[in-house]
């Protein structure tokens, strides 16, 4: 039985892995899927300060008042970042970290992991703090989103706080010994073919691969779910 403890990624809450949950537990597994501070149910306390510190705060509320051990950390898209600071600061508890068509950390001791997301996805409203989820993005990075469900997507997305991506990480020597593994998407726009090859950096753990675009947690929920509880053994 594994533990998984599910970390969405931008314009994202808990709701998305809706599909996803009830076949892990199914098999006998447990999952706990988060919504991080100012995104989904929590978007009401999004303020130009929520970054990467409450995010990982976000996480790690959830592993210690839920009394999580052996726990399998799954990181989508930026919340790649996310899953590895909290496996960096309670090692001890997890088991493997999974991340899922997401950023991959380097084992450094420098800062990394931090981006500028108006270059990629455009800037916020004028004197804003976030940016919000549109159809140009949806059609370049999910392309098979589509019909009900990017009607339910867009019904449910909720603008990205900017300092979630601008802010790095920094990972101790503690990550080192931290299991990973690695579900990539063909449809996101990744050049997935080179990054099995190495030719993105070295992968440092077993890897699936899913026919979708970047959010298989809601187009292709069966083969997302069969590849987590694989690749957490």
């Amino acid at each position: 039985m594994a533990t998984f403890v599910l970390v969405p990624g931008a314009w994202l809450g808990a709701w998305s892995w809706k599909r996803v949950t009830p076949l892990v537990v199914e098999e006998g597994h447990l999952a706990y899927p988060v919504t991080l501070t100012g995104m989904g149910e929590r978007v009401h306390l999004a303020t130009k300060d929520v970054g990467m510190k409450t995010a990982i705060q976000d996480v790690l509320n959830v592993i210690k008042y839920n009394d999580l051990e052996e726990l399998v950390l799954v990181g989508h898209s930026f919340a790649g970042k996310v899953a590895a600071a909290v496996a960096d600061a309670v090692h001890e508890k997890v088991k493997k970290v999974i991340y899922v068509d997401a950023f991959r950390p380097e084992r450094v001791r420098t800062p990394q992991g931090a981006f500028n997301p108006s270059a990629e996805f455009g800037p916020p409203p004028e004197g804003g703090f976030a940016i919000p989820l549109t159809a140009s993005i949806i059609d370049r990075i999910g392309k098979d989103v589509v019909g009900s469900n990017r009607d339910w997507m867009t019904s449910m997305a909720t603008p990205w706080p900017v300092k979630l991506a601008s802010d790095p990480i920094v990972l101790s020597e503690r990550y080192d010994g931290i299991k990973e593994a690695y579900v990539f998407c063909t449809l996101s726009g990744d050049p997935v073919d080179e990054i099995i090859a190495g030719k993105w950096g070295k992968l440092e753990g077993p890897y699936g691969v899913v026919e979708a675009g970047h959010w298989p947690m809601i187009t292709k929920p069966n083969e997302l779910a069969s590849e987590l509880m694989r690749l957490a053994k």
